[in-house]
């Protein structure tokens, strides 16, 4: 089959596909969309197209993938197409989709504001959250406590509201250490225990799944809470440790069933389902939830 002949049929494949882009997530956000004519500006935008009355500047990266893929990050939309797909062809998927761009990216603008409010300021009595639940910093020395370790209370202590307080954080610092010092001394001790709660919940999930995990790091990423390559090897997200264990265990199954299934089809997700059963539940929380911004 000549090249010309073999491009157009693919081009018509893409076409008849058009219901089966790639896409962040698959239920539409009940954010409303930013108001009428405002720019959604990608910061590295090379082009531009209006959305329903919404002027919006994206990213267009070619690539070989199949099909045309859609990502809304922090940064705004960014687009993923073939090399032989047409800029019209783009244009015109984008306004297929344009309800569902909107959507996400007026969630992201929200996002966004509320993480500038919801910034940790880092001091003695900084609240951040661990497996779910507050904890409050204190800064300063203690028995058993030894410079720059960091100590986690066994159970929260009563309030005057008669509700349990936050679990203290005890970090062996001075009060005058520079906010810097502090964040990462508290970032290295939730590490440490991201990788301890992460080794514990890969090794259960492992078993029920008959699959082997042959590397667990963590990862910092900006737009994934973990990933898995077929040689069994798992990133997951350090933060992930300041979520409850329910959506934890979600990440950790999501990722390994991808060992045994590596696409997102009607089979990974009843892999998922057969040891999280109440897995979109979980996903739900991960995908409304945002963490507080870490520095």
């Amino acid at each position: 089959m000549s090249g010309p002949i073999a491009r157009g049929l693919r081009r018509i494949a893409d076409v008849l596909q058009r219901g089966l882009f790639d896409a962040e997530e698959e239920r539409l956000p009940e954010t409303l969309p930013p108001p009428a004519g405002e720019l959604l500006r990608h910061p590295r935008a090379n082009r531009e197209l209006v959305l329903d009355g919404r002027r919006v500047a994206f990213l267009l990266k070619r690539s070989r993938r199949r099909s045309i893929g859609f990502v809304v990050g922090l940064e705004g939309l960014a687009v993923s197409a073939p090399k032989w797909v047409t800029l019209r062809d783009v244009d015109a998927a984008l306004r297929e989709k344009a309800g569902w761009i909107l959507a996400k990216l007026g969630e992201q603008r929200d996002r966004s504001l509320q993480s500038a409010a919801d910034r940790i300021v880092w001091a003695d009595g900084a609240v951040l959250q661990f497996l779910g639940a507050p904890v409050r910093v204190t800064l300063g020395m203690r028995p058993g406590l030894a410079a720059g370790e960091v100590l986690l209370d066994d159970a929260p202590g009563p309030a005057p509201s008669g509700d349990s307080a936050p679990r203290r954080l005890h970090v062996g610092l001075a009060h005058g250490a520079s906010p810097e010092r502090l964040r990462d001394t508290v970032q290295s001790w939730l590490q440490r225990e991201a990788r301890r709660v992460f080794e514990a919940r890969s090794a259960h999930y492992a078993e029920r799944l008959g699959v082997r995990v042959t590397r667990l790091s963590l990862s910092s990423a900006k737009t994934r809470w973990g990933s898995a390559n077929g040689n069994g090897a798992i990133r997951l997200h350090w933060r992930l440790i300041q979520h409850p264990l329910a959506t934890i265990d979600y990440v950790v199954a999501h990722e390994l069933a991808h060992l045994r299934e590596m696409n997102h089809g009607p089979r990974f997700w009843a892999v998922v389902g057969s040891v999280v059963p109440d897995y979109q539940s979980a996903r739900g929380r991960l995908g409304s939830e945002p963490l507080a911004p870490w520095d």
